[in-house]
């Protein structure tokens, strides 16, 4: 108990006609110092000054606020400033990282079929002229097929719902989108957005990109095979690249990946009687022709010839 809560306790006992020596002996004090008065440390000034600094300037620590006084002219050591700063209670609050409320963890399943799960990410990269350039990426969970990919400077959630509504046009949406707990997905345009649409958007657990394997996948085969073989002098370069380059796509190739999916293979020999489905909007060009990568074969667009 502080000393201030102590000499309230020994004057309500003696209200109640304890002596004071008794109330002293209940309390726990001394008689001196129940009667000591706190005489003038000569620091009225200072503390005024300290207190109107870490009005000014609210996010200054004690060390701050020393070297601020410092240059008005106070000769004062360090610790005397702490000891002031502690006793006026200027202490800077620290600001603590709001906690996002933990998701239910889902299992990674693979779609049955195509168009009902897709999966979105976001990727960064530097143009020539050192400019950042955000490109948003949406893939086919059970076809490893492009949905869209949309390269821009900034990339907020409401330009993530009209790629969308683009999409949606064209298309069609899933079911389900899983994404990361990203503000432009998880924000309430989103939200809004998906409840119009009658989607399902599956947020993974915080830190946890492994639950969002199939897209960080893509992410990872379009870095090291497009991104990082391309110096984009301008944004129209980089959209021109990922929209209108060649490819090595052929029908195909994507019936194997596409159409078939999870279900049974036929026979050895046997012809497909599934129809080929519609080619992806975008197709990117990561080398030239003639190169052995292997990134269309991530992606599911390797040529079947």
């Amino acid at each position: 108990m502080a000393v201030a809560a102590r000499r309230e306790v020994v004057r309500q006992l003696q209200g109640l006609g304890l002596s004071e020596r008794r109330a002293l002996r209940l309390a726990g004090m001394s008689a001196s110092t129940l009667r000591y008065r706190p005489r003038d440390d000569g620091n009225a000034g200072l503390r005024e000054r300290l207190k109107e600094l870490a009005g000014q300037h609210r996010r200054h620590g004690y060390r701050m606020l020393h070297s601020r006084l410092r240059i008005d002219g106070w000769p004062i050591n360090v610790k005397r400033t702490y000891r002031l700063y502690r006793e006026e209670g200027l202490m800077v609050r620290k600001r603590r990282r709001k906690k996002l409320p933990v998701p239910e963890r889902q299992p990674l399943l693979r779609p049955a079929r195509p168009g009902e799960v897709w999966s979105m990410d976001f990727m960064f990269d530097e143009l020539a002229n050192g400019r950042r350039v955000k490109a948003l990426t949406v893939v086919d969970d059970c076809s490893k097929e492009i949905v869209q990919i949309v390269a821009d400077t900034s990339i907020p959630a409401l330009y993530v719902t009209r790629v969308l509504d683009q999409v949606s046009a064209e298309r069609g949406l899933p079911q389900v989108i899983r994404t990361d707990n990203g503000p432009e997905f998880a924000g309430r345009v989103m939200q809004t957005w998906a409840a119009r649409s009658g989607v399902e958007l599956r947020f993974i657990q915080p830190g946890k990109p492994v639950q969002n394997a199939y897209i960080e996948s893509f992410n990872s085969r379009f870095r090291d095979e497009c991104l990082s073989q391309h110096w984009f002098a301008s944004l129209s370069h980089m959209r021109s690249v990922i929209t209108h380059g060649e490819t090595t796509t052929t029908t195909a190739g994507l019936i194997a990946r596409s159409a078939m999916c999870r279900q049974p293979r036929s026979p050895r020999g046997a012809a497909s009687s599934l129809a080929p489905p519609r080619l992806s909007t975008h197709q990117l060009r990561c080398k030239g022709p003639g190169s052995r990568s292997k990134c269309y074969e991530s992606w599911g667009q390797r040529s079947g010839g």
